[in-house]
């Protein structure tokens, strides 16, 4: 943690939603004239696609399994060390995972490859984090003790499976059996490296639908957000004001003394009511310690 350079990192699997989160922060940044120097999950892969093909069949071959949610596939001492870095100079080294042909074609490289890594921008106010490991405590690695905000974004499992089914069949034409075998083969991982990164959070945003999602496998819609509701857990309720949120955040209800659940349709509300003054706190903070 830092006063001078905070660190906020969003954390959730893939299928999450976290790529919705990360839309509204940025509103709050533009909004608010907060540069933040943006930094994706992925970017601390260990593989590029066609190495984690191959590592992922000679794992089967042995009869271990690898995924993008455990160690094995991924930089977790160098994300902490990016975070950690940054929380004391404001500066870090980061790359960019390139997911699709779009996005090659602006740097000349095959998809699936990796940008050579740089530093971040100059001058920024804090570092924004999004992706499946945000706080990861693994040995020796904890990312987690280097947050100053960490947010964790996470659906029920029926929910998860069927947002990543949509997905994976839409963006990248996966047919529902290899997502099921990826679903499969990532669950250890999923059960020891994801799950009990919600356990360190700040804030948690759980989705749950209000219709029938008992098999994940053969749904034919996502749920919309008029169909949910979202379940808002704070580590530490004090300094929340509940009493405003369920004022401004009609049709919500305590469940817990430190939870608060919301209609769907209002969760970009709520995040820009909880988390724009949690904002102007830290970089207040900064500018202080400055």
């Amino acid at each position: 943690m830092s006063a001078k350079h905070p660190v906020i990192a969003v954390t959730g699997s893939s299928g999450a939603g976290t790529t919705t989160v990360t839309k509204t922060f940025q509103h709050i940044f533009r909004r608010e004239k907060i540069a933040a120097a943006l930094v994706e999950g992925d970017a601390f892969h260990r593989y590029d696609r066609a190495e984690m093909r191959e590592r992922i069949s000679e794992a089967q071959r042995t009869g271990r399994t690898v995924s993008h949610f455990g160690p094995e596939a991924n930089l977790f001492s160098e994300l902490e060390e990016l975070f950690k870095t940054y929380g004391e100079t404001g500066r870090g080294r980061s790359r960019k995972y390139l997911h699709d042909e779009e996005e090659a074609a602006g740097v000349h490289q095959k998809p699936g490859t990796f940008t050579p890594w740089q530093d971040l921008p100059a001058g920024t106010d804090l570092l924004f984090y999004e992706g499946l490991h945000g706080g990861i405590a693994a040995g020796e690695v904890d990312v987690a003790r280097r947050t100053d905000l960490l947010i964790g974004v996470v659906p029920i499992i029926n929910l998860e499976w069927i947002q990543k089914i949509h997905r994976d069949r839409a963006l990248r034409s996966y047919s529902v059996e290899a997502v099921v075998d990826t679903i499969l083969r990532r669950m250890p991982d999923y059960v020891h490296y994801i799950c009990p990164q919600f356990s360190r959070t700040h804030v948690n945003f759980q989705r749950v639908p209000t219709v029938d999602t008992s098999n994940p496998f053969i749904a034919r819609f996502i749920p919309s957000a008029d169909e949910s509701f979202v379940v808002i857990r704070f580590r530490d309720p004090k300094g929340i004001d509940f009493s405003y949120l369920l004022s401004m955040l009609h049709d919500s209800f305590m469940s817990r003394p430190n939870s608060i659940v919301i209609p769907g349709g209002k969760l970009e509300l709520a995040m820009q009511l909880i988390f724009t003054p949690m904002i102007l706190q830290l970089v207040d903070r900064k500018h202080r310690a400055a």
